[in-house]
């Protein structure tokens, strides 16, 4: 009779048997595990530091009436785009139209005072050079004419500041960009300077602050006072930028503007940069990573991330020899540039090393390399 075999001791009969194959296959008689290898990529590269930062509005305007009124109608539609100068609001004109009409009559009626006063002036000069008329006759004719004439100017004066007030009656664009929604409706009365309509927020381009903290902004400062930029500092200095979810920087900027000072409290300063958006895709309040270049460029040694090993602290990367022996490598590894890992110290460039395969490879042991090129970048 069979003894019936359970599931425990067939799964632990198959790991037997899987790591006798492994053990035979790396026998001394057996052939040499097969492995991947490549040369790393060597090319000039420039170490990126990332900061997490928050895009705003270049121009940002809280829209509000400059008179009094009701409003008539409202000619936007909420979220869309609109240029400067274009009408937003109509308040009610025919008070601001009747104001005025009445300053523009005072107008006329002072100015054909003013025409009787100067006349009268201009006899009256002409009589005194005969000495038909009195100096003071003269004198209060004279007087006549010039109350005459800074009425007129009052009068012109209010002309200007009615003309004004009507205008005010139709709000406009100070700016272009996205308006938000109205947030008052038809027929509500608005008092000038207070009552706020809308807000509209500029696009193209944006900002994106950032802090730096102050051992970063050092090492910025070193960097640009070797590339010669003395008093320019980090200003005018390229960046690449990212919104949230991107896994590389889609956009490009210029850093724009640091502040004076280092916060006490945080250790950091303030800085930001101009970032074009022409598509309009970055919406003002939202998170972003940016990019800022952390070293001259140099040669740099890059190498895929399967392609180095760890032991206890350290990290390893098996080098091949032309004859298939493996030795290890100590590297001290770098951030991630263009989908590599860059490698500080340990390699040269000119090593051959396992890209695939790594857990086939055994100190001593040789293998049977097989050679590939690494693409220049990868996602």
């Amino acid at each position: 009779m069979r003894t019936p075999c359970s599931p425990v001791l067939r799964a632990a009969a198959g790991i037997v048997l899987l790591f006798s194959g492994t053990a035979l296959a790396q026998m001394p008689g057996g052939p040499p595990p097969p492995v991947t290898v490549a040369k790393p990529i060597v090319k000039d590269v420039v170490e990126q530091d990332s900061f997490t930062g928050r895009y705003e509005a270049v121009d940002f305007v809280e829209v509000r009436a400059r008179v009094t009124g009701f409003i008539d109608s409202v000619q936007f539609r909420d979220g869309t785009f609109v240029n400067k100068g274009d009408p937003l609001f109509m308040i009610d004109r025919r008070p601001y139209k009747a104001t005025l009409d009445q300053a523009e009559a005072a107008v006329v009626s002072s100015q054909a005072r003013l025409s009787f006063a100067e006349s009268d002036l201009t006899r009256a000069e002409q009589l005194r050079q005969s000495g038909n008329i009195t100096d003071q006759l003269l004198d209060q004719r004279r007087q006549n004419f010039l109350t005459a004439k800074a009425d007129f100017d009052r009068a012109e004066a209010a002309v200007r500041e009615a003309r004004l007030n009507y205008e005010f009656t139709e709000v406009r664009a100070p700016i272009a960009g996205r308006i938000g929604r109205k947030l008052i409706s038809e027929g509500n009365l608005v008092t000038a300077n207070q009552t706020l309509l809308t807000t509209i927020v500029s696009l193209d381009p944006v900002y994106f602050t950032f802090d730096i903290d102050e051992r970063a902004y050092l090492a910025y400062q070193k960097l640009a006072r070797e590339a010669g930029r003395q008093r320019g500092g980090m200003a005018a200095t390229e960046v690449l930028l990212s919104v949230t979810g991107e896994a590389q920087p889609t956009r490009k900027g210029t850093l724009d503007f640091i502040d004076n000072r280092i916060d006490p409290a945080s250790g950091t300063i303030r800085a930001r940069a101009t970032v074009p958006n022409p598509d309009l895709f970055v919406t003002p309040g939202v998170f972003g990573t940016i990019a800022v270049p952390g070293s001259p460029s140099y040669k740099g040694v890059l190498v895929p991330d399967e392609a180095i090993a760890t032991d206890q602290e350290r990290r390893l990367v098996w080098a091949v020899a032309p004859d298939g022996s493996v030795s290890a490598k100590v590297v001290r590894p770098g951030p991630r540039i263009d989908g590599y890992r860059l490698i500080r110290e340990g390699l040269t460039g000119d090593e051959t090393i396992v890209v695939n395969g790594l857990q086939r490879v055994r100190p001593g042991a040789k293998v049977t390399p097989t050679m590939t090129e690494l693409p220049p970048k990868r996602g």
